[in-house]
């Protein structure tokens, strides 16, 4: 599993025109899930996210009730090795990829986290204003 994390002071998904996920001060986490990832993984990155201090003043979205939006984001995987296109073959089919991105919200929400969602698959406008910069590249 595979995640970017960005700190930001707003962010929101669009889809079709209709705002579906926003949040104000919080972490937007970009979320690709490849074929060996399981429920067990999706848990421990929920929670590594939980708790990273990586917000104002080195607080986590533990310490601070701040939101999470989180994306589904396939093309995480993509391969740009050989050519010029990129090659999708290392992240997981939607099968096997939405109950795992379901099961790492869920835990983000049993942690007592206010989760935003995009909508699996779907073509998303995604606007957020990036704080510090803070981007940060996860891998479990």
């Amino acid at each position: 599993m595979r995640a970017v994390v960005q700190r930001v002071t707003e962010a929101r998904v669009v889809v079709e025109g209709r705002t579906v996920g926003k949040i104000g001060t919080g972490l937007v986490v970009l979320l690709g899930v490849t074929h060996d990832d399981t429920t067990a993984t999706a848990e421990r990155l929920a929670a590594k996210i939980h708790g990273l201090r990586i917000l104002r003043d080195e607080t986590s979205v533990a310490d601070t009730g701040a939101g999470v939006l989180v994306i589904s984001q396939f093309t995480l995987y993509g391969d740009t090795r050989k050519g010029r296109r990129p090659t999708w073959t290392a992240a997981a089919p939607g099968p096997v990829a939405e109950p795992l991105y379901e099961a790492f919200c869920a835990h983000l929400q049993t942690l007592g986290v206010a989760v935003q969602r995009g909508v699996f698959g779907a073509d998303m406008a995604v606007s957020l204003t990036n704080d510090g910069p803070t981007t940060l590249l996860l891998d479990l």
